[in-house]
C-alpha cells in the first residue's frame, strides 16, 4: 500500500477516535454546514453521497473527489438571509488513476451591522466574515470504495475581534454505479482553535454524518436520504426528522438534472420567523459538458428570504499527474 494511503488510514482511524471526545462540545462556526455546490443545495442543503463530476460536491464529503476531477476550476456563488454573500473557488488535480487533490477558499460576508452601546445608541458600524482555506485528498481503496480527507484553516473577523481555526473533515464512500448505488461516513469539522477571540473557547460543530443515494428501477431518478448532527439528540417534536434530509434527483442523461430537497430542521427552526409554505423544501438545476458546467438553486427559509445559490465549472487542463 502506498505511504500516502497508509497515512490517511491512519488519519481517518485517529480522527474517528477523538470524534467521541468532542463530539458533544459547544458548537460554534456554524457556516461550515453551508454547502457551496447547487447540486446539494437543490437537494436540500446536506448531502454527503451524491457522486458527480463536481468539485463543490467534494466539501461535504472528501471521499467524493477523484481524478475524473482533474483540471477542473469550479467557482460557486450564494446570495444568502439579509445582506449575506457567500463566495468561492477551487481546483482540482489528478494524482494518477486512483488518486486526487483539491485546493479551494471560501469567503462569507455578512454585510454591515451596526454596532451599538448597551443604552441602544449607535456608535458605528462593522462587517463580520469567515473564511475557509482547505486542501483535500482522495484516494480508491479498490474499484468501489474510496477514502478522503480535508484539512481547513478557518479566519473568522467580527469587529475588533479574531480568531483561527483548524478543521479536518474525513470521509468514506461506497460507489457500486452497476446498481446505481452510494453510501457513505463523514466525520466533519474535527479539530480547534488556534487563536480565540477572547478567552472564551469556541468548540468546533463536530458531526457525524451518514448518506445514501440509490437509483430507482427502470427510471432516470435518484433519492437520496442523509442523517447528520447525530451525536446530538434532543427530546422534542420532530426529533429524529430533525437530522434527516432527504432529496430526489430527475437525470434525464448524464449531461441534466433537476433536484429537489427537504430538510425539516430549516423548517422547524423558521417557525417562529414569519416562514412560508416553501419553508424547508430546495430546487435546483443543473448542465454539463466535458468543458463546463452551471450549475443553480432556490430556496426560501421564510417569507423575507429567498436564497440564490450559482455554480460554474470549467475544464482548464488535462491534468493526470
Amino acid at each position: 500500500m502506498k505511504p500516502l494511503v497508509k497515512f490517511l488510514l491512519l488519519i481517518f482511524s485517529l480522527g474517528f477516535g477523538s470524534f467521541w471526545v468532542h463530539a458533544q462540545d459547544y458548537r460554534a462556526y456554524g457556516f461550515l454546514g453551508i454547502p457551496s455546490s447547487a447540486r446539494i443545495y437543490g437537494l436540500g442543503g446536506m448531502n454527503i453521497s451524491t457522486v458527480e463530476d463536481n468539485l463543490n460536491v467534494t466539501d461535504q464529503n472528501p471521499a467524493l473527489l477523484g481524478p475524473e476531477m482533474g483540471g477542473w476550476l469550479d467557482l460557486n456563488y450564494m446570495r444568502y438571509i439579509g445582506d449575506s454573500n457567500f463566495a468561492g473557488v477551487s481546483f482540482g488535480r489528478a494524482a494518477g488513476d486512483h488518486a486526487a487533490w483539491k485546493a479551494g477558499i471560501q469567503y462569507f460576508g455578512y454585510g454591515s451591522i451596526e454596532e451599538t452601546l448597551p443604552d441602544g445608541s449607535v456608535v458605528g458600524s462593522f462587517s463580520p466574515i469567515d473564511m475557509s482555506l482547505s486542501g483535500s485528498y482522495a484516494h480508491d481503496l479498490s474499484s468501489r470504495w474510496r477514502l478522503g480527507a480535508t484539512v481547513k484553516m478557518l479566519y473568522s473577523s467580527y469587529d475588533s475581534y479574531t480568531a483561527w481555526a483548524v478543521g479536518v473533515d474525513l470521509g468514506i464512500n461506497y460507489y457500486d454505479p452497476d446498481r446505481d448505488l452510494s453510501f457513505s461516513v463523514v466525520g466533519a469539522n474535527l479539530g480547534g482553535q488556534l487563536k480565540r477571540f477572547n478567552n472564551t473557547a469556541e468548540g468546533m460543530p463536530v458531526d457525524l454524518r451518514i448518506g445514501m443515494t440509490r437509483g430507482i428501477s427502470n427510471l432516470p431518478m435518484r433519492w437520496s436520504v442523509t442523517g447528520y448532527n447525530l451525536t446530538r439528540w434532543r427530546n422534542g417534536n420532530g426529533g429524529f426528522m430533525k437530522h434527516v434530509v432527504v432529496g430526489l434527483d430527475f437525470t434525464p442523461s448524464d449531461k441534466f438534472y433537476i433536484s429537489v430537497g427537504y430538510n425539516y430542521k430549516m423548517r422547524s427552526d423558521m417557525k417562529g420567523h414569519k416562514r412560508s409554505i416553501l419553508s424547508g423544501f430546495s430546487a435546483g438545476a443543473g448542465l454539463s459538458t466535458s468543458r463546463f458546467n452551471v450549475g443553480v438553486a432556490l430556496a426560501q427559509p421564510h417569507t423575507g428570504a429567498t436564497t440564490l445559490m450559482v455554480n460554474l465549472g470549467l475544464k482548464l487542463v488535462d491534468i493526470t499527474r
